[in-house]
């Protein structure tokens, strides 16, 4: 995701309804280093310093008749010294390990900047009488949050009078992310809510990388900080229509929101438990929308004396339905506990059914559709015919006309329930980020902004004309007056300049696996190219594959990046995700492999020079493919990597044990333990074996993935594959940040330079 769909995405104030440029280093050969040539054509400079040996402490554990030593067991104390010091002796052994890029990353650092505008903003958004908006000032790190009074439909010496009176044009800033990380030295902003009448702002604040998030509100009539409304672990949050009463939702010990609370400005906290709650009336009563069902959701819309519901509650065995996934009901807004909701639509066999939102004369649909995403609107309000099964083809939908190649969609904030032109960020691999307008009762679209991106090539340039629209990629659309502006709508790409193809790989049974694969039509080379892979493969997320402009550092110099969407990740129904979960698990880490190995016999890659990428829960694919084919990848780069699986699920104290069991299994039952222990990367490490390069990240506030994960990993690593394979395998810790990093837009460009640069020295790649 890049800076501009980052700043759209970060700040919404919508009152919501709960629902590389390579250059020979010339120190790579110097005296400080010794080579390893035993296991390598190519040798790798490493340091003449060997790296850190940590204490082994005995920890047996059994479990089903299976009995096992984990010698790194104490490192799940974070509080142990010798924990701390053994990662400070890690990054001392990185820094070394790093030294002879140090040229090499400054040069990198400097072109990715040259492509940044000095300023980044978002075009303004009328929310009332106020236009919001964002930008991040010359020279810093993030963003600012501002607002200014916009002019109204009125006559021009009232306005004229008007707006002097109330300093029309004068910008306030309600919010400084760099105030905050200059105090604090982190900061990630969680969410920010104006309330209705525009006199507060409710946000949560994390200052410590830990995701522990404060409740903060602030009067934005006088800049002052409301006293007593501090709260900690808020997860979201949502603002009554009195504007003094303000519902939030906070998690437990283990990061699960639990309860929702509110708070009326002036007086203290109460505790309120919500299900459906009138929001001109916030203290009037609950009213449970259902019974609680496994694994049944309802994701509810109000609109004029109805709600609207996106669930997948089993449906009646009457109806036909060709889908496990979520369908769209209705019903009165007094029915709400009533079994007989009018089921409005079913997605057809090869459709799923995403999201949605509502506004006052349009129902937004989020839909998918043989794994490319899709975004409709359906005028409201709808007239439901009960005596046949609706398909989505008899509400009129209007298809937002998008371009051609795949691309993630991200909604803008859309503050005016009564407006009827919806805003998204529409990027791709070949796309930078657009902005673009979708008018609902006139069905035409304007583009608002795309993001700059300078110091590009003249072809580059040249080839940026737009995208011809392919109407008929996705569904049959109607061709009309209503479509009239299409030929008009360009958006600039550099499809010319870069090659982005979509490919389905077979899978070890048979199933076929989309393989998104970007290369420059210049600089690549078949059979010579390096290449890295990217994968995820979990809890339904769709990878992301939007643009990215530091990535043409390396498509410049004929690296090819590639995207393999494995089972247990997002892109089409629910039955994609659980082919990839639970039990089924390996499908996702054979169909990564799958991938691997098409790049290299189509020849896409070099078969000496493939890497992979992983971050998070995505490292158990790269971790796992690394124990079953060492000698498919030549490094790995693995960011706060979820990689000792068995030994946290086995405690139940961790955050986010208890839901993964839903997600990767419950080692207490033995089927799923043995599932579990048969693929995890951190049991199944090969005793005595080569090993690739490996570059892991992680940070010490970690709440997520516990910082010892990486560091056992390592450990183990370098026990137990070849003394100077293991050499390479390099372990570096940021001590004060958290799961998702530092997120400033220079910090992240220094992060990318540091990956880029360990790929290019361990890949042995001559950069002359």
């Amino acid at each position: 995701m890049s800076l501009l769909s980052r700043l759209i995405s970060s700040t919404s104030i919508k009152p919501p309804t709960f629902s590389l440029s390579f250059i020979l280093v010339s120190s790579l050969s110097s005296s400080s280093s010794s080579f390893s040539s035993k296991c390598r054509a190519e040798p790798i400079p490493v340091p003449s310093q060997l790296p850190p040996v940590p204490k082994r402490v005995p920890f047996t554990v059994s479990l089903h008749g299976h009995t096992w030593q984990d010698h790194y067991h104490w490192m799940r104390n974070v509080n142990d010294p010798d924990f701390v010091d053994y990662l400070n002796q890690e990054n001392s052994y990185a820094q070394a390990f790093m030294a002879d890029t140090q040229t090499l990353q400054r040069a990198m650092v400097s072109e990715m900047k040259s492509r940044m505008p000095s300023k980044i903003s978002t075009p303004v958004e009328r929310y009332g009488p106020w236009l919001y908006y964002e930008y991040i000032p010359e020279g810093k790190e993030y963003p600012v949050f501002c607002r200014r009074l916009g002019t109204e439909r009125r006559g021009w010496v009232e306005r004229l009078l008007s707006n002097a009176k109330a300093g029309f044009g004068r910008e306030e800033i309600l919010l400084d992310w760099n105030e905050v990380a200059e105090k604090h030295g982190y900061v990630h902003v969680g969410q920010c809510r104006i309330s209705p009448d525009h006199n507060f702002l409710a946000y949560t604040l994390d200052t410590s990388g830990s995701e522990q998030f404060i409740l903060q509100i602030k009067d934005l009539r006088n800049g002052y900080i409301v006293p007593r409304a501090q709260v900690d672990r808020v997860v979201s949050l949502a603002w009554a229509q009195d504007c003094q009463t303000l519902f939030y939702t906070i998690a437990d010990e283990n990061q699960r929101p639990y309860r929702v609370l509110c708070t009326t400005l002036g007086s203290g906290v109460h505790l309120r438990k919500v299900y459906v709650v009138d929001s001109t009336d916030p203290l009037s009563g609950l009213r449970r929308v259902h019974e609680r069902v496994s694994g049944v959701q309802y994701f509810l819309e109000h609109h004029f004396g109805f709600f609207y519901i996106l669930t997948n509650a089993p449906v009646k065995e009457s109806m036909m339905c060709s889908t496990e996934g979520y369908y769209l009901a209705r019903c009165q807004v007094g029915d709400i506990q009533s079994t007989t909701w009018q089921n409005i639509f079913y997605p057809s066999e090869d459709t799923s059914l995403q999201d949605m939102d509502i506004f006052n004369g349009h129902l937004v649909l989020f839909l998918n559709k043989k794994g490319f995403p899709m975004l409709c609107s359906v005028d409201l309000p709808i007239n439901v015919d009960c005596k046949r099964q609706m398909m989505i083809e008899d509400l009129d939908p209007w298809f937002f006309p998008m371009p051609s190649n795949s691309c993630s969609i991200q909604p803008g904030s859309n503050l005016d329930f009564t407006n009827s032109v919806y805003r998204v960020v529409l990027s791709s691999s070949v796309v930078p980020d657009v902005i673009v307008d979708y008018d609902m009762s006139r069905r035409i679209f304007s583009i608002v902004q795309q993001e700059e991106v300078l110091g590009v090539s003249s072809n580059a340039q040249s080839c940026s004309s737009g995208y011809e629209l392919d109407t008929q990629q996705h569904l049959d659309r109607k061709k009309g007056e209503n479509n009239q502006n299409i030929e008009l709508q360009r958006w600039k790409d550099f499809s010319d300049t870069y090659c982005c193809e979509r490919k389905e790989v077979i899978s070890h049974d048979g199933v076929r696996v989309p393989l998104t694969i970007l290369y420059s039509q210049k600089a690549w080379k078949s059979d010579q190219s390096p290449g890295i892979l990217q994968g995820y493969g979990a809890y339904g997320e769709v990878l992301d594959k939007s643009w990215c402009v530091d990535r043409l550092s390396l498509l410049d110099r004929g690296w090819v990046v590639a995207f393999a969407d494995v089972r247990g990740g997002g892109g089409g129904d629910s039955s994609w995700h659980k082919s990839g979960s639970g039990l089924f698990k390996q499908n996702s880490i054979y169909d990564f492999v799958s991938c691997g190995k098409y790049l290299i016999d189509e020849g896409y890659v070099h078969r000496d020079q493939l890497g992979a990428i992983g971050v998070s829960a995505g490292c158990l694919l790269m971790g796992a493919a690394l124990n079953m084919y060492p000698d498919l990848f030549r490094a790995a780069i693995l960011k706060v990597p979820f990689l000792d699986i068995l030994n946290s699920l086995l405690d139940p104290s961790l955050p986010l044990t208890i839901l993964d069991y839903e997600e990767f299994g419950n080692p207490q039952i033995k089927s799923q333990f043995e599932s579990i222990l048969s693929y995890s990367p951190y049991e199944n490490i090969p005793q005595g074996g080569c090993h690739p390069s490996i570059l892991v990240t992680a940070s010490f506030n970690d709440s997520r993935v516990g910082v010892w994960e990486a560091a056992k990993w390592v450990a183990k690593v370098r026990d137990s594959t070849c003394s100077f394979c293991s050499r390479s395998v390099i372990l570096k810790t940021n001590m004060t940040g958290g799961h998702f990093g530092e997120g400033g837009r220079y910090i992240q460009c220094e992060e990318i330079a540091y990956d880029y640069a360990f790929l290019v020295k361990v890949m042995g790649i001559n950069i002359n």
